[in-house]
């Protein structure tokens, strides 16, 4: 198979994951802030659906990218940076939507709240790994 294939596949679906793993934090952050206002379950609703395609999203990435590196899971330089934040951020990504899919509207305001803070380093080590993927493009 061509290998510029999936270094296009792999650039094109890296972009949704990151995108929808912030927007979901950000979504759940602001529910949590206004939880008494009326949009309180919309924006929880936002970030759960978010998450959710998110994590359904960073599996072709993380598919394409092994596919694109021959299976190598961690590497050298700066693919090892890269690695170093994309391993950790696609666990707790999968890991906080199974989280959300099992627990639901049902958790405590503590879980929940750990749940967020949880969510919002997700998000930086999903930003942080996008950098280095985009390093690796520009040769630094």
């Amino acid at each position: 198979m061509d290998a510029s294939l999936w270094t296009k596949l792999h650039g094109g679906s890296t972009h949704f994951p990151i995108a929808l793993m912030i927007a979901s934090a950000l979504f759940d952050l602001a529910g949590t802030v206004w939880r008494r206002g009326p949009h309180s379950r919309d924006l929880r609703a936002a970030g759960f659906w978010a998450l959710l395609l998110g994590a359904l999203a960073c599996l072709a990435a993380v598919l394409s990218g092994l596919l694109m590196t021959n299976w190598e899971a961690v590497g050298q330089g700066t693919l090892a940076r890269h690695h170093l934040f994309v391993w950790p951020a696609f666990a707790l990504m999968v890991g906080l939507a199974v989280w959300r899919v099992v627990v639901g509207d049902r958790a405590s305001c503590r879980a929940f709240g750990v749940y967020l803070i949880v969510s919002l380093a997700a998000a930086g080590l999903m930003a942080t790994a996008g950098y280095w993927g985009g390093e690796l493009l520009l040769g630094g």
